[in-house]
């Protein structure tokens, strides 16, 4: 079965659609600037325009950057304020004319890394984190999700921890890998310390370059790169449809 599975991040929102079985994506991705400001009525215009591009009648899954419960929105961090309290699945679903099912964006990335990536088979405490514009979490138990964690919004000495140590501060600070990820250090020995985790998973945008900051990791976890990069999300997003 064909799901379409849309991915929405900070700075892009990314579609394609994807085999549930296998997890592969049976077409190229469609990817379109994130509007700024990211208002619930340019989202889902953006949202509709990936759904027309191919030209899709059927299920949709798709991955949102925030705490969705019950198809709410929750919080609103990279995105609007005014997306709080929206029913975001009754929104896209009517926008694009086919059921949709939407959850927060690190939890799909993390379904696809668990069911297909680098958390394959491993029944200990995973913990995927997405680095981009925020920080995103997704934490597994056994194989089993524990949805909308949202570990990027912890405080790190009076700092929500993604305003410290996402890329976009990153790039935003002009830092260098060697000194941003002695930023990232400092959030990993939070994450190790509060969960214990026997994995962690580097997912996001900065998956594709761990050449430049994984030799500056310190870590008492083992911890490895995305096996599906930054196509995870969108992904994750179709498989998702399985677990909510």
């Amino acid at each position: 079965m064909e799901i379409l599975g849309i991915d929405i991040g900070g700075s892009g929102i990314k579609g394609a659609p994807v085999n549930s079985r296998s997890g592969k994506m049976t077409a190229e991705r469609k990817r379109i600037p994130t509007p700024n400001p990211a208002t619930p009525e340019e989202i889902t215009d953006t949202f509709a325009k990936i759904v027309k591009y191919f030209n899709w009648s059927g299920s949709i899954g798709c991955g949102f950057p925030a705490v969705v419960r019950n198809g709410i929105v929750g919080t609103a961090s990279n995105i609007d304020k005014r997306w709080i309290g929206q029913n975001v699945c009754q929104l896209f679903t009517e926008a694009a004319g086919a059921e949709t099912v939407v959850v927060n964006d690190a939890d799909a990335a993390g379904v696809a890394e668990m069911a297909l990536g680098a958390g394959r088979g491993n029944k200990g405490v995973v913990v995927i984190i997405t680095v981009g514009t925020g920080l995103g979490t997704a934490v597994f138990s056994n194989g089993h999700l524990f949805p909308n964690t949202e570990l990027g919004h912890i405080l790190i000495d009076g700092i929500i921890a993604e305003n410290f140590t996402s890329d976009a501060v990153r790039k935003k600070e002009d830092l260098s890998w060697k000194k941003w990820t002695k930023r990232f250090n400092v959030y990993l020995a939070e994450i190790e310390r509060l969960l214990w985790p026997d994995l962690i998973i580097i997912g996001g945008g900065v998956s594709k370059k761990q050449e430049k900051f994984f030799k500056y990791l310190e870590k008492k976890t083992k911890v490895v790169p995305a096996k599906l990069l930054n196509e995870a999300g969108i992904i994750g997003a179709a498989m998702a449809r399985k677990f909510f």
